[in-house]
């Protein structure tokens, strides 16, 4: 080995043996991160889970479930813990895009100049609470597009930039219930995940009931920072993925789609999961094996993580929803052919 390619070798080393060293004391902060969300929200460590892997990845979820199943209140603790400055918009038929965005206003000086000035709106947040956003209508759903992929927004023409960190945790009800308004194609593709809450089982509820409803209530406690999940997010990225993993990530999104690759199943398909998909499932594999304290993601992880961030970027056609097919069912069975 010559000179330059041990100082190179070594080089790589050092480069290593600090992911490794940040990882550890990464993964050390978001456990207690998780524990912290535990004592506040019961019954519901998968739904946690992904809304930390959403985050940890740099990107926005979707949380769908019937009223009453703590979704506001995952969100709120969610912010108080990784030490966000969090915000909410309670999303009405009546709300108007300059109520999330902000406007621009027609101010005049004691010597009679007039300027506009830019009040800025709630979307101004590190972490923005969309509650019930599909009771808005479409226009005001749209308004947050341009903020959760580019983040930052236009007003008069002018740009004006996001906090960051920037995440929106949006609450959905279920579009049988009465008022509400699908989300656009466009907009749920932004979503890096749909997380489904679902009734928690019968001892989480049992300890609902003594721990919300005593004198002494748990409260959420901060035990991270918006620089520490940064740095998460930044460590996120630099984590190694083995070709193994690459290729199901492939492999499952693209046989998600309409087309040779799906088979039989792509029969099914009217409309399937495009790049941002694979993006989306890489950064979070990643962001899952950091939770789990791994410094590398597995297979596992991908078959784990392939519902939430596919559902709602597919669509079957007409005959398979006549034959009774759902989404749910494709993707598992697209699963089963990786492991």
């Amino acid at each position: 080995m010559t000179r330059i390619d041990k100082a190179g070798s070594e080089s790589v080393t050092k480069l290593e043996d600090a992911i490794i060293r940040s990882a550890e004391e990464i993964a050390g902060s978001i456990r207690s991160a998780k524990e912290a969300i535990s004592t506040v929200i019961f019954g519901q460590d998968k739904v946690v889970d992904n809304a930390l892997v959403t985050i940890l990845s740099g990107g926005h979820a979707l949380l769908i479930g019937v009223p009453g199943l703590a979704k506001t209140k995952l969100v709120e603790t969610l912010g108080i813990t990784l030490g966000l400055d969090a915000k909410r918009v309670q999303f009405t038929p009546d709300l108007m895009p300059s109520d999330i965005l902000g406007a621009e206003v027609l101010d005049e000086s004691p010597a009679g100049k007039r300027s506009f000035r830019f009040i800025s709106g709630p979307i101004f947040a590190q972490l923005l609470m969309a509650d019930e956003i599909n009771r808005a209508s479409p226009r005001t759903q749209s308004a947050l597009l341009q903020a959760m992929q580019e983040q930052h927004i236009t007003v008069a023409g002018a740009r004006h930039d996001l906090p960051k960190p920037f995440h929106v945790l949006a609450t959905q009800n279920p579009l049988e219930q009465e008022g509400t308004y699908p989300l656009p194609e466009a907009q749920l593709d932004r979503f890096l995940m749909e997380i489904d809450v679902d009734y928690p089982d019968r001892d989480a509820e049992r300890r609902i009931l003594f721990d919300t409803t005593g004198a002494d209530g748990n409260h959420a406690k901060s035990t991270m920072t918006a620089d520490v999940l940064m740095t998460a997010q930044r460590l996120v990225r630099r984590l190694p993925v083995g070709d193994s993993v690459v290729e199901a990530i492939l492999s499952l999104v693209r046989s998600a789609r309409p087309g040779p690759e799906g088979g039989e199943l792509a029969k099914s398909i009217a409309w399937g999961p495009g790049p941002r998909a694979s993006q989306s499932l890489m950064l979070a594999v990643r962001a899952r094996a950091l939770l789990d304290g791994r410094l590398a993601p597995s297979i596992d992880d991908v078959l784990e993580l392939a519902e939430p961030v596919l559902k709602h970027r597919m669509a079957l056609t007409f005959s398979a929803r006549a034959e009774g097919q759902t989404i749910r069912n494709v993707i598992a069975q697209l699963k089963s052919r990786i492991g």
